[in-house]
């Protein structure tokens, strides 16, 4: 397995995001509704204000967000981005490259989930940018929220087996992608546990000189300004191992 050269720390994945500001039919400005299957993700709030709706086994959560901010949440946890006001905000990915490989699925209605090239069709944008795009965007939000809509009802009211099926149906939807994903989990968040592994074998020989003559530094801007990610509108980076083409 070749592993990354430069990933950056910890082999996460990096982004920027503004939220969006389209409405939705229970009135709400923000994202699509979404969870992930093995991937923890963090939020650092940069700017603005808003919120983030989580769906969990614990139950439904409305969680206030400002500049400064930090939630995150862990695989099955249903979120989703509202704006408030000009809401800005980092995401942090575990596993840099699932997210881009598929670990996310939307929280669209059961017959969707349950037919792999109804969902693909209803997940997909015809292109990276422009109004057809943008329509896409908006149209596969909306139905994202109309399935989510039920499962945060249900789950107000106690019954957590909406969500349950949900996290059910969204797990078999994903399953033939586990090889590849693991794949590119040796290749990025392994590799990069395993090479700190290695620098503390050689500290504790004392030969610690060859990976540290070797350091340096990187710096990388932006390179995709304006995408159109499922909570917002992204900052991608072209550095390796932070995000894969889509």
């Amino acid at each position: 397995m070749v592993s990354l050269d430069r990933p950056l720390p910890g082999g996460i994945g990096l982004s920027h995001l503004s939220a969006y500001d389209w409405e939705a039919a229970d009135g709400v400005c923000g994202g699509s509704p979404h969870l992930h299957l093995v991937c923890t993700e963090a939020y650092v709030v940069t700017g603005g204000r808003g919120a983030v709706q989580t769906l969990s086994p614990d139950g439904y959560r409305d969680t206030p967000l400002e500049t400064g901010s930090l939630a995150w949440f862990e695989p099955g946890t249903v979120h989703r981005m509202v704006q408030g006001e000009d809401l800005r905000i980092t995401v942090l990915m575990q596993n840099s490259g699932l997210p881009e490989a598929g670990d996310a699925v939307f929280t669209f209605p059961p017959e969707y989930l349950t037919d792999p090239e109804r969902y693909a069709t209803a997940a997909a944008l015809p292109s990276l940018a422009g109004p057809e795009a943008e329509d896409a965007a908006r149209r596969r939000r909306d139905l994202a929220v109309e399935g989510y809509l039920p499962l945060r009802e249900a789950l107000a009211a106690g019954d957590a087996e909406p969500l349950r099926a949900f996290q059910r149906a969204a797990a078999a939807l994903v399953r033939p992608r586990v090889p590849a994903w693991r794949k590119l989990w040796h290749a990025g968040a392994l590799a990069a546990a395993e090479r700190t592994g290695a620098q503390l074998d050689s500290l504790e020989r004392g030969d610690a000189e060859g990976y540290l003559s070797s350091s340096t530094m990187h710096v990388a801007e932006p390179t995709r300004h304006g995408g159109l990610g499922m909570c917002g509108r992204r900052e991608e980076y072209a550095v390796e191992g932070a995000t894969v083409p889509r």
